[in-house]
């Protein structure tokens, strides 16, 4: 499947693994790029050090194209950045921020620079100040949201922007795939599905959660401090739920959700982690190794695609 994405970053599936912090490792990257797919680190808070090893981890183990995800409020992020020019990170995506300043020296070092957006008005100052292609990721996906849906974004960014566009939040399976490619997107950018590949190493509480999740399994917290974010229901998610009722102190909030994601992926911790995964998580049934996820739902979404008026008329619709 050839896209406008797989000719940009030189990889075989239009699929990109989402970079979830603590969760993306330098394992899961380089399973999602020998997979035929773009991996992805999450560097979350990471300091200089421990990019550079994961990095490194994943040039040892893959010789395809991978990317780091640098999160812009860091406080280290002009370090992490510099650090990426200095290992050659072939694609840098971005999130909770701004990343405008730093795209003229990525991209002169030869990087691929992919903002992850939940807007039209942030696509096109993305695509004013040089990326070369723009993540519209919709209110569907697990961690940090916007509020507008993949359904309804997806379209209104294809219609504004030029640059290639990759499609996140409630993608799982070609079904999502396929429905992507007809709203206008590229590629699509996947991450709950990937939590329970064979390759994550995240705690098996986490995996299990997932795999146990149904349709609304998932609940958004965190409005209350300017950032909401979508996790699976669990005795933390539900006190935290309880205290923004409550209208609990900013302060308060935040204490309590400090480490908590890091609690839930090393540790599973199910009374002080926060499992952050998308509502897409009632489509993952299964672990299976990464390649093997890319290959089932490559496989579905081009028979969809090929296949779309028999279809329809399987369905009782018929175009005229």
């Amino acid at each position: 499947m050839k896209t406008r994405i797989t000719q940009l970053l030189g990889i075989q599936a239009p699929i990109l693994q989402g970079g979830m912090a603590w969760v993306a490792n330098g394992y899961l990257a380089a399973a999602v790029s020998n997979g035929g797919g773009l991996g992805i680190i999450g560097s979350g808070s990471m300091q200089v050090d421990h990019l550079r090893k994961e990095i490194r981890l994943v040039k040892s183990l893959t010789d395809k194209p991978f990317g780091v995800n640098l999160i812009m409020l860091n406080p280290a992020v002009a370090d992490l950045a510099q650090l990426c020019i200095d290992e050659k990170v072939p694609v840098i995506t971005t999130g909770a921020g701004n990343p405008g300043p730093y795209i003229p020296a990525w991209k002169q070092a030869g990087c691929k620079v992919i903002p992850v957006v939940p807007s039209v008005a942030l696509a096109l100052r993305m695509q004013r100040a040089g990326a070369d292609a723009v993540v519209a990721e919709g209110t569907e996906a697990g961690g940090h949201i916007g509020e507008t849906t993949t359904f309804c974004l997806i379209p209104q960014i294809a219609d504004a922007i030029d640059i290639p566009l990759i499609a996140a939040g409630g993608i799982a399976d070609g079904r999502g795939m396929a429905a992507a490619f007809l709203l206008g997107a590229d590629a699509v950018q996947m991450g709950t599905a990937f939590i329970c590949s064979e390759e994550c190493t995240v705690h098996p509480t986490y995996k299990k959660l997932v795999l146990e999740a149904g349709d609304t399994d998932t609940v958004v917290t965190g409005r209350i401090l300017g950032h909401p974010a979508r996790s699976l229901k669990t005795r933390f998610m539900r006190r935290m739920m309880q205290m923004e009722k409550e209208l609990h102190s900013t302060d308060e909030m935040e204490q309590a959700l400090l480490g908590s994601l890091r609690k839930a992926v090393l540790e599973g911790d199910l009374d002080q982690g926060s499992f952050m995964a998308g509502q897409s998580a009632g489509l993952v049934r299964e672990i299976r190794p990464a390649a093997k996820i890319i290959a089932d739902v490559l496989k579905q979404a081009e028979e969809l695609c090929a296949n779309f008026s028999r279809h329809l008329e399987e369905r009782g619709i018929t175009l005229a």
